[in-house]
């Protein structure tokens, strides 16, 4: 594989599994070396011995993204041990389901606080380092929820639709500083997450996770469910300069499940 990254220095927060995990390995791959900021410490080691496997430097970072304070620190450790920061890859995420009318305000502000605002606080917490330097890229995980409604995911929705709009805004906004910002937008992706939303929805839905299963995948019109490495090689195209005159963008990574 082309070493194209080669001399840059990725962040990946929530890296130490599924999208993010497959993320800061396919960046390493790319030859970028890969701070893994993930909450959990011991995901975080485990994701860094992979990415020191594959010949690149790695940096184990307990982080939680929705504090304002690691976010800092994410930045600090970085610069302090790599001297720059070239790629942010905001991939950390949670998902819960409610009908509307049961939705809380805890529940609310947790979707929206991990989805959302922690995204924009850690892109502002990484811009300075890069405007400083006249480049970097940001990448975004959204989701094919933010194209779509939903009966029993709207704070999920809202929240990746959040992240849709803040990249268009941020990418206008730092254009000229040599900054681009996209987001991506998986499907049906087979990760952990992925089991808690099957078993959520179908519990919703009045139908097993066995049936729930089986609609999602007779929907995606390229036939299969989708993989962490589909949505990675995707990011790692994003943060390359193969991309370089795109920015702004909101790129469905579904199997076709939105066409627009």
């Amino acid at each position: 594989m082309s070493r194209e990254l080669e001399g840059q220095v990725a962040i990946v927060t929530g890296a130490g599994r599924g999208i993010g995990l497959a993320t800061a390995l396919e960046l390493a791959s790319l030859g970028a070396d890969v701070v893994v900021a993930e909450l959990d410490g011991a995901s975080a080691e485990r994701a860094a011995g992979a990415v020191r496997q594959r010949d690149r430097r790695a940096l184990a970072l307990p982080t939680d993204v929705t504090r304002r304070a690691d976010l800092a620190r994410m930045v600090e450790r970085t610069l302090a041990d790599f001297g720059q920061v070239d790629i942010l890859v905001n991939n950390a995420g949670i998902y819960r389901a409610a009908a509307a009318l049961d939705v809380t305000e805890e529940h609310w502000d947790a979707v929206l606080g991990i989805n959302a605002r922690a995204v924009f606080f850690a892109s502002q917490a990484v811009l300075p380092a890069m405007i400083r330097r006249k480049r970097g890229v940001i990448v975004s995980l959204a989701s094919m929820a933010g194209k779509i409604g939903s009966r029993t995911n709207l704070p999920y929705n809202a929240s990746k639709a959040a992240v849709i709009s803040m990249t268009k805004s941020l990418a206008l906004a730092h254009a000229a500083d040599g900054i681009r910002v996209n987001c991506v937008c998986p499907g049906f992706v087979e990760t952990d997450m992925w089991t808690t939303v099957a078993r959520e929805q179908a519990a919703l839905l009045g139908l097993t996770v066995e049936e729930f299963n089986r609609q999602r995948l007779a929907s995606v019109p390229l036939g299969r469910m989708e993989r962490p490495e589909d949505v990675a090689s995707v990011i790692g195209f994003l943060c390359s300069p193969r991309s370089g005159y795109v920015t702004g963008q909101a790129l469905s990574v579904d199997g076709g499940l939105v066409m627009h």
